[in-house]
């Protein structure tokens, strides 16, 4: 694919708060409900790979996420996706990890990010090294999830490195952080957001849900202490393709919840990978009506169509224009 050099958020005036003059933070201040989805990083140097997987998933997110080394495991860089990403036009979301570099070497790529045009950061822990297959690297954590977003904060509205130095022209980004509403203990939930909030968190991406009643519980007590207006919650879905399959997920994943009724219901289905989609999309529907959700971020490892058709499906871009799919994008136009 031809290459271009678009930035989608500078053709049009910055909203009340605006800190990065990016499309994915314009979107949620002007209300609307907004999309992500991730983008797998490659087992290889071929830029190619990335391009093909972002037109797809371009055609209905506002940002792409680049994940780091998820789950402990080596591909692509997410500061070498985002750059592709682009290069080529599109939104990305740069995932930072704690585990593999430290306070000098972070500070540095998050300079190197914005220079590039990238406006999203999502600040990660990340998992141990054991969770992957290179058991024996040698983990950092020099800096956690919290302290780094307060890290980035420092650095662009303070305009200084945490050794005081001062920063010529700080970064305009646009903060996030993860959250898992689904794992005991549910009543550190919401204090451990509220902590990444005070931090600098201003939106938020949580991990998978399957279960609905309990996002419900934790939406509840978010609303009582005002947080979901502090900051913008998306809320993580994914297509499960078997019950075979989610019961690995439920095993194997760190901090994911699937009910017994979900594997029961796939179970139970003529087409359990159908099933899976289906289910997928009932869920987008019944949690954007919840009030406090202001997004999904949907992830199926390598399914980027998958991922197209659900997003379609569920209906929740019906009040937008779609670009023809398959299209090119063109300078100074919303992807959507």
């Amino acid at each position: 694919m031809s290459v271009h050099r678009i930035e989608f958020g500078d053709s049009y005036p910055p909203l009340p708060g605006h800190v990065s003059g990016g499309r994915l933070e314009r979107v949620l201040r002007s209300g609307r409900f907004a999309v992500t989805a991730e983008l797998n990083p490659p087992d290889s140097a071929d830029p190619e790979e990335i391009y093909q997987r972002a037109l797809v998933l371009s055609e209905v997110c506002d940002a792409i996420n680049a994940t780091d080394a998820s789950g402990a495991n080596c591909h692509m860089s997410s500061l070498g996706i985002c750059a592709l990403l682009k290069a080529a036009g599109y939104s990305a979301v740069m995932q930072i990890s704690c585990r593999d570099r430290n306070r000098i070497a972070i500070q540095g790529d998050v300079l190197g990010a914005a220079a590039l045009g990238v406006h999203n950061v999502l600040c990660l822990t990340g998992d141990g090294v054991e969770a992957g297959d290179q058991p024996g690297a040698k983990p950092v954590f020099d800096l956690d999830s919290i302290t780094l977003l307060d890290t980035i904060r420092a650095m662009r509205d303070e305009g200084r490195f945490l050794s005081g130095r001062v920063i010529e022209s700080p970064p305009r980004l646009f903060l996030g952080a993860a959250a898992n509403p689904f794992a005991p203990p549910f009543d550190w939930r919401p204090r451990r957001l509220a902590k990444k909030i005070a931090a600098g968190a201003q939106f938020v991406q949580t991990q998978y849900c399957f279960d609905v009643a309990r996002l419900r519980a934790f939406m509840s007590e978010i609303r009582d202490g005002g947080l979901h207006k502090a900051c913008f919650i998306l809320v993580g879905v994914g297509p499960l393709a078997s019950a075979r399959a989610a019961r690995w997920m439920r095993s194997n994943v760190p901090g994911v919840h699937i009910p017994d009724s979900v594997i029961q219901r796939l179970e139970g289905a003529a087409d359990q990978r159908q099933e899976g989609k289906r289910l997928c999309v009932e869920l987008i529907q019944e949690i954007s009506e919840i009030e406090g959700v202001r997004g999904v971020h949907v992830m199926a490892y390598r399914q980027e169509e998958l991922v197209n058709d659900i997003i379609r499906d569920s209906g929740v871009l019906k009040n937008r224009a779609p670009r023809a799919q398959g299209a090119e994008p063109t300078p100074g136009a919303e992807i959507i």
